[in-house]
């Protein structure tokens, strides 16, 4: 016969850490669902504003290659103008003592000199021939040039060959960065766009009262002026505050920040190089903030990727970043590594 025991009760302490566990895991859950979203909001911020800064430092390696690349496009094409001028000058040259062969075997056959000329590569032809006797000087001056001139074409020929691979590669580096930048835009695009509607006004707001409020509230201070050609650039910029930063553009509607101190200054007068780190080799380097002048280049991050000009009391005035646009900002929001005192 079947036994019929009364099922065995769980232990109350048991039970009672069970229920302990499922209420936390409820509360946790809760909290998860509830996360503060300020917190979620200034973690993208901060995400995005990474994304942009290696952005802008992808940009000014971009600027660099493009300026190589149109560096190297014009040394190509008057390298080959070059050739095809030398070659037209060595066929006429050619043409010339052709004329010389031909008038000498109407009159009773051709000199020996030209007939060996004519039937072999004259890069070694001049010993032969002066082992032969057989040269007018006329003719010894002639061969002479187009001796000369068959080895220059044959060099800027392999100069041409040689630029011409530097050009396809930095073309290809281009690109590759250009990509680069293009993905983190994007990437900080779909970060943006992970934000609530209301999150995306206040940041919105938040970026558009620090562009106004950098024109309208920067105290600049009592600072003596710059140089004349500093002092104009400077003003020249402060014309352009308010304008949009855009990636590898130098003006006059956007810039980016290089873009902006090259304009800037070539409205005083003044070539700069295209990227900041060449930008950083074109004066006069100041190594202490207090040193600065009004107009003066100022050059931050450790690898220079990022430049402004000094507008005094401690300002920056530069193009900031993707989303902002030129304006007057404090040095100390960025890492200052030295400043530059053109001309």
């Amino acid at each position: 016969m079947a036994s019929h025991r009364r099922p065995k009760q769980p232990n109350r302490a048991r039970v009672s850490v069970l229920t302990m566990t499922a209420a936390a895991a409820v509360a946790l859950t809760s909290q998860a669902a509830h996360a503060d979203p300020q917190t979620s909001k200034k973690s993208v911020k901060e995400k995005v504003d990474k994304l942009y800064e290696d952005a802008e430092a992808a940009t000014e390696k971009y600027n660099g290659a493009k300026e190589k690349q149109s560096k190297l496009s014009t040394e190509v094409e008057n390298l080959q103008d070059s050739v095809a001028r030398g070659q037209g000058d060595l066929n006429k040259m050619r043409d010339q003592l052709g004329s010389v062969a031909t008038a000498q075997y109407r009159t009773g056959g051709i000199d020996p000199s030209l007939q060996l000329f004519l039937s072999s590569d004259p890069d070694n032809y001049l010993d032969k021939a002066s082992a032969m006797d057989q040269l007018s000087t006329k003719q010894t001056t002639a061969l002479k040039k187009i001796q000369a001139k068959q080895r220059s074409l044959a060099q800027q020929r392999k100069e041409a060959s040689g630029k011409l691979k530097d050009l396809s590669s930095t073309r290809t580096a281009l690109g590759k960065k250009k990509k680069e930048i293009q993905g983190k835009l994007s990437e900080a695009q779909t970060l943006l766009n992970s934000l609530t509607a209301k999150e995306k006004a206040k940041l919105a707001a938040k970026q558009k009262r620090a562009d106004r409020a950098s024109s309208d509230r920067a105290d600049l201070g009592d600072v003596k002026p710059g140089s004349g050609r500093a002092a104009a650039a400077l003003a020249a910029a402060k014309t352009k505050i308010g304008s949009p930063y855009v990636w590898g553009a130098t003006g006059p509607s956007s810039f980016d920040c290089s873009g902006l101190t090259s304009w800037a200054y070539k409205q005083a007068g003044v070539s700069l190089p295209r990227t900041s780190q060449a930008q950083a080799g074109a004066g006069t380097r100041i190594a202490s903030q207090s040193a600065l002048k009004p107009g003066d280049l100022v050059l931050f991050y450790g690898d220079l990727h990022h430049i402004g000009l000094y507008a005094g009391n401690g300002q920056v005035l530069h193009a900031p970043k993707p989303g902002a646009s030129v304006r007057f900002e404090a040095m100390g929001n960025m890492p200052f590594q030295y400043g530059v005192r053109v001309g």
